[in-house]
């Protein structure tokens, strides 16, 4: 049996474009029986998009939340750190949905090229 297919979906929190989501999705999952979902589950924006099309298509997902400060205080680098954290666990693509001044979602994408994960950038 082959591996799964781990496709790393980052976007900005703002992404409002689901349909390019869910037609990235469903398009992965043709070529990619296996395809696995990996995402920042983030409750809005293209990791929710990503996260409700995986599970209305029956792909599998692979949620990585940010880890915030106790009680939910403001921690500017959880963010960050889950996007290294995601990376390092390794991804066969990345699909970075971005909006104009998304630093989450770009510093992703640009980990996963510095790691040699091929990135396709779709930006609104």
């Amino acid at each position: 049996m082959s591996e799964p297919f781990r496709l790393l979906v980052t976007g900005s929190r703002d992404w409002q474009d689901e349909e390019s989501v869910r037609f990235e999705i469903a398009g992965m999952a043709m070529l990619h029986p296996r395809l696995v979902i990996v995402h920042g589950a983030c409750p809005s924006g293209a990791d929710a998009m990503a996260a409700k099309a995986a599970a209305d298509i029956g792909i599998r997902q692979e949620p990585h939340p940010a880890r915030w400060r106790a009680g939910g205080k403001l921690d500017r680098s959880a963010g960050f750190r889950r996007n290294a954290e995601m990376v390092a666990l390794g991804a066969d693509a990345c699909i970075a949905f971005i909006r104009n001044g998304s630093r989450g979602a770009s510093h992703c994408a640009d980990l996963a090229e510095k790691a040699g994960i091929p990135v396709m950038r779709l930006t609104a």
